[in-house]
């Protein structure tokens, strides 16, 4: 009797957490349908390409990984979703690469599409929420992303991604707790909530806060994170919670895009600068030494360069600790598209580069003050001999070890604290 042929199925993500909790479910999926994965570099049955479109840059490496992708797996068959088969479903049509296009919702029905490859499959915005799992155990992360939330009812002018993935949507309290209790009973000790927008998080009249104080009620949770929350949705209540818990990690991403209010007006951002200045001694009054990540839009169009000096200027003296600098990127469907005085390329890159310079200082000058204390880390993987992990303000280390630590917590001696060239802090196990 022949033996029957091991089917395979490879992954690659593009883009935020959100994208990666989404890719977990569905590679789950293919595991409980025989399949196995392989890395992506490898040759495979099926390449399952999980895209993003927030920046043109964003497309243009979607397109190259198609393209890999084939090049690798000649034979596999390609299927391209996200947010970049969203809306750009055309012209990937026109790729000879792409076996299989599916939309932000039917990503999840690809079992249903997986035998008929001639036809771009329905793109459309559901209101319905889908998926809420992380990435499974043959992946490399040990934190795993949860989905609570999908979709925005923001309308910021340089966003496409409420066009790409539609309405809010959210998963219940007690799917999320029962999600989040099967990833602790599997072996992840960190849980990070995702979304598109989770600090606008509902359902049935319950906030942010109830279900985060429902997931923390796991016993064996060992940490949580939050990804992006806008600033606006943070409240009193949502920080007392946290920090009761003594679960909570001391990092915290509270999107800045700019510190003129003008801009940010023009943006439809829902706070101003000096809002966003109390949202920030608020989070640190209940977190005094947190590390706050930002991300930062420059070359907004009209941006002039006393505007522009402006927000450097905010990020110089204020607590944001992590820098996400993005040039603007002009989106197709967007108000900010349709605007004047757009900046030449050349001088989005040189404030790109400006602001990169300032965000690696500032990350320095933070980690120093964890030199020669102990940190607790969680380690992910080994690479060149060292194993790497992050401590609770999402710093980077590396340890030598002969141990096995992945998926470990182990108290560290911070030896050398974090500088751009290494993008790590170096320790020693106590």
């Amino acid at each position: 009797m022949n033996k029957i042929e091991e089917k395979t199925v490879s992954f690659h993500t593009l883009g935020c957490r959100l994208n990666f909790s989404e890719t977990g479910s569905i590679a789950k999926g293919f595991q409980d349908r025989g399949y196995k994965i392989v890395p992506f570099e490898k040759a495979s049955d099926i390449v399952f390409l999980n895209t993003c479109t927030v920046t043109d840059g964003a497309d243009s490496s979607c397109r190259n990984l198609i393209r890999k992708a084939k090049k690798n797996s000649p034979d596999s068959k390609v299927i391209v979703t996200g947010c970049y088969a969203q809306m750009e479903s055309e012209k990937l049509t026109e790729m000879p690469e792409v076996d299989l296009i599916l939309g932000n919702t039917e990503k999840y029905k690809v079992f249903e599409h997986i035998d008929h490859t001639d036809e771009t499959a329905k793109i459309d915005l559901t209101t319905e929420f889908w998926g809420a799992y992380t990435t499974p155990s043959d992946f490399k992360h040990t934190r795993a992303f949860l989905k609570i939330q999908d979709g925005c009812n923001y309308i910021c002018s340089f966003c496409i991604i409420p066009q790409a993935r539609g309405r809010s949507r959210t998963i219940s309290i007690n799917d999320a707790h029962k999600n989040a209790l099967e990833l602790v009973e599997s072996g992840y000790k960190e849980i990070v909530l995702t979304g598109v927008n989770i600090g606008e998080y509902e359902k049935g009249g319950e906030k942010l806060t109830d279900l985060v104080s429902k997931i923390l009620e796991i016993k064996d949770l060992k940490r949580l994170r939050m990804s992006s929350v806008e600033p606006n949705t943070i409240t009193k209540e949502l920080l007392t919670t946290l920090k009761n818990s003594g679960k909570y990690q001391n990092h915290f991403h509270i999107p800045l895009q700019s510190a003129d209010n003008k801009i940010l007006k023009s943006m439809r951002r829902k706070y101003t600068i000096e809002e966003y200045e109390e949202i920030l001694e608020m989070t640190q009054d209940f977190f005094p030494h947190c590390a706050i990540g930002a991300d930062i839009i420059t070359g907004y169009p009209g941006e002039t360069e006393e505007q522009f000096q402006r927000t450097y200027n905010f990020l110089k003296s204020s607590k944001i600790t992590h820098f996400h600098v993005f040039p603007f990127s002009k989106r197709q469907g967007t108000t900010a598209a349709k605007l004047e005085d757009h900046l030449p390329t050349q001088e989005k890159k040189r404030r790109v580069k400006k602001l990169n310079s300032l965000g690696n200082e500032k990350i320095q000058n933070y980690s120093e003050q964890f030199k020669g204390t102990t940190s607790e880390v969680l380690f992910e993987q080994q690479k060149n001999g060292f194993w790497e992990g992050y401590t609770p303000e999402f710093l980077r280390v590396r340890v030598k070890s002969e141990e096995n630590l992945k998926n470990t917590i182990q108290s560290i001696l911070i030896s050398e604290a974090y500088t751009p060239e290494q993008h790590f802090m170096r320790g020693n196990i106590r």
